[in-house]
């Protein structure tokens, strides 16, 4: 019997999987841009109590700037109290009044909760899709989630008329059913005998298929030009109609990915030492590739359903924790989470209030801050040609 995530019996223990060196005759298929170096027996690989803290306390800080700072202008003393009088088991005095009570816990609450969720989820996503392709740049569009669902939510623009008898809002739906059926499609398209050693037929499977939903996309909105303005909105991202339903929405689906990636995190960094080494201990990369690749795309699809197109934070966030923390996927995929959600919580505070009270696109802030960093990792990439 074998392990449901790809570890045949007799390979090394779990615990060694993130401290193995390559072996073996064969030249691994190098993959499209080469990764940072992968964890050897010299390496930390554990996660550390005190890092799990500091990622915590960075989610908590910028959790809390977010929930007190707004257009509304209502004293940080005064949310602060409003929020820990339904908190704590004694009684408080609420800091606020009632209409103050209700943009708290209304409003800013379900925005900040909801920006963690998604900032987590595309940060786990991007980590995991750089660790099964061995490829930096890889991120949670890289297989068509993003073309995919633009698509559904143009579909669900255009065809708004047609289906406001829904008793659910269409958009969100048909973006989750459009980036599922992107990937589908890729995973279809790419699938290839030698998989496990060749991922490069799924990559490019990808670009054509995200090639040709974005086509189809460009061709509705030419054709509706007066619901340009809404399809635009939703590309461009952002979390201004969070609402606790949202919330409700999404939250299986990325618990049930995340938990699927992190139980991975081991086998990744395996993978990360080549195919052709990771299967002569014993894994099974065809079958972690896809596994991880399922759970992602779950997550993602559910993540962009309700925030649309946020781009750059699956790339920013697992770099940024790799360069600190080490290349170990045992650190990696937790902080990711922690960071990930701090992350998109402190873009969308900026989205807020630069310009308040008028808001930026969620997604224009996170390509400010992330073209830069793509850059700085591009080059660093191109040295260890």
């Amino acid at each position: 019997m074998t392990d449901p995530l790809g570890a045949a019996p007799g390979g090394a223990g779990t615990d060694a999987l993130g401290a193995v060196a390559p072996h073996g005759n064969d030249e691994p298929v190098a993959p499209l841009v080469a990764l940072p170096s992968a964890p050897t027996a010299l390496s930390p690989t554990r996660l550390r109590s005190w890092q799990v803290v500091l990622g915590i306390v960075f989610l908590l800080a910028a959790a809390t700037a977010s929930v007190v700072v707004g257009p509304a202008g209502l004293p940080a003393a005064a949310v602060l109290e409003e929020i820990a009088s339904r908190i704590v088991p004694w009684h408080l005095h609420p800091g606020l009044s009632a209409t103050g009570a209700v943009v708290v816990w209304q409003l800013r609450l379900p925005r900040v909760t909801l920006g963690v969720l998604v900032g987590a989820m595309l940060s786990l996503a991007g980590a995991s899709y750089q660790g099964v392709f061995a490829n930096p740049l890889a991120d949670p569009y890289l297989l068509g989630v993003a073309s995919g669902a633009g698509l559904g939510a143009t579909v669900a623009v255009v065809d708004a008329a047609q289906l406001q008898h829904l008793p659910f809002d269409p958009v969100p739906v048909a973006a989750f059913l459009g980036a599922a059926v992107a990937v589908a499609a890729t995973l279809a398209l790419g699938r290839s005998r030698r998989a496990a050693s060749a991922p490069v037929p799924l990559l490019l499977a990808g670009v054509a298929v995200g090639s040709f939903f974005t086509a189809v996309q460009t061709f509705l909105q030419q054709r509706n030009a007066p619901d340009l303005e809404v399809v635009y909105s939703w590309i461009l991202g952002g979390l201004a109609t969070a609402g606790w339903s949202q919330v409700l929405m999404i939250l299986p689906y990325v618990g049930v990915s995340a938990a699927v990636l992190l139980s991975t995190r081991r086998l990744l960094d395996a993978l990360s030492v080549g195919d052709d080494e990771s299967t002569a201990i014993g894994v099974r990369a065809a079958r972690v590739r896809l596994i991880v690749i399922l759970a992602a795309t779950l997550g993602t699809a559910a993540a962009v359903a309700v925030s649309g197109l946020i781009g750059f934070v699956g790339i920013i966030v697992p770099h940024a924790v790799r360069l600190v923390f080490g290349p170990s996927y045992r650190r990696i995929l937790p902080l990711a989470i922690l960071f990930g959600g701090g992350f998109l919580v402190l873009a969308d505070l900026l989205a807020r209030v630069v310009l308040s009270p008028a808001e930026i696109p969620l997604g224009v802030v996170t390509a400010a801050l992330g073209a830069p960093f793509f850059l700085v990792v591009l080059r660093q990439s191109r040295r260890s040609f």
